[in-house]
Parts: structure tokens; C-alpha cells; sequence
């Protein structure tokens, strides 16, 4: 077979692999505080040898950030309703209902405490759908916040809530916030 006629393979074992650990992270974290965590127990639990853990992330840290970025991102549709503040309205609810999920709590918490980089394997995905709400407002002509602003009004206290005050916000306490950020601009 020459180089050009080989093709990867869809569903391979390396995605099964990816699957079940992963399966086995989210598992693992419902059941047993973050600490517990280890390559070997996560490979056993999902059905892997801990060398093949080892190999494809490294560290558990690596393995939260992988599970945390493929966890967040897209799992929030970006609205498009034609106005900036219903787009932050239903976004801001959707946000708030999945900030509310014990497993989703978990993996967050679990991926921050892991390392520096645990943070932003979190987020990243929601300042990007922030950013374009905004971006696309501003193409419509209206007036905007920075995204930095909206970040520290809209995600800081939502964030803060769930995460480190253990009180979810309701969808509606969410929503409220974006009235607070419109008054601003």
C-alpha cells in the first residue's frame, strides 16, 4: 500500500480508548473525591493498561484538561435570537443549568485543582461563545461590551457560585446578571 492509499481508521481502538477513559474519569470522580484519582485506578476502571494511559496523556492533570475540553465544549448552543441581551439571556440560562450538574461540578473542580492549566480547560470554550454573541452583535451595529467585561460580569459570579461556594445559581439569578452588564454599556 502506498502512503496515499492508507486511510486512519473512523472509531479505531485509540477512540475507544479515549472513550472509556473518559467513561471511567466521570465515573470515578461521581463516585470518590478527586484525590483518589490515579492513572492506574482510572485504567483499570477503564479496562486499559495504565501504560496506555500513561502514553496518550501523560499525567492525571493532562487527562482532566483532555475530558474537561472535550466535556465543555459545544455541550451550550450559542443563541441567535437578534438581540444581545436574549442571546445572554437563553445563554446565561444554559450555562447556569449545566453549572447545576453534581458531575459537571465534579470534573471542574477535580480539572482547577489539577494544575494551572485546569482553568482554562474549563472555560475556554465558554469565552469563546461569549466572545461570539458579542462579536456578533457588533457586526449587527449595536453596542457592546468587551469581552473581558462580560466575562468578569456574566462568568465570574456564575462560576463563583458553583464552583467555589457550592450554590449553583438558578437559570433566572443567571439571567439577572445580564441586565447588570447591559446597564453598564
Amino acid at each position: 500500500m502506498t502512503e496515499a492509499t492508507v486511510q486512519a481508521r473512523p472509531g479505531g481502538r485509540s477512540a475507544r480508548v479515549r472513550v472509556a477513559v473518559h467513561r471511567a474519569v466521570g465515573e470515578l470522580l461521581a463516585e470518590e473525591p478527586a484525590e483518589a484519582l490515579t492513572i492506574p485506578v482510572i485504567a483499570a476502571r477503564a479496562g486499559v493498561h495504565a501504560t496506555t494511559v500513561y502514553r496518550r496523556w501523560g499525567s492525571v492533570a493532562q487527562l482532566l484538561g483532555d475530558v474537561a475540553t472535550s466535556r465543555f465544549s459545544g455541550d451550550v448552543v450559542v443563541p441567535d435570537t437578534g438581540s444581545l441581551a436574549d442571546d445572554l439571556e437563553r445563554w446565561m440560562g444554559d450555562v447556569a443549568t449545566d453549572l447545576a450538574d453534581p458531575d459537571v461540578l465534579a470534573l471542574m473542580r477535580a480539572t482547577i485543582g489539577s494544575g494551572p492549566d485546569g482553568g482554562s480547560a474549563c472555560t475556554a470554550d465558554r469565552h469563546a461563545q461569549l466572545g461570539a454573541i458579542i462579536e456578533r452583535e457588533r457586526a449587527r451595529g449595536g453596542k457592546v461590551p468587551s469581552v473581558e467585561r462580560a466575562t468578569d460580569t456574566l462568568l465570574g459570579p456564575l462560576y463563583y457560585r458553583a464552583i467555589f461556594a457550592g450554590e449553583p445559581a438558578s437559570s433566572e439569578w443567571a439571567r439577572g446578571l445580564v441586565a447588570t452588564l447591559l446597564t453598564e454599556i
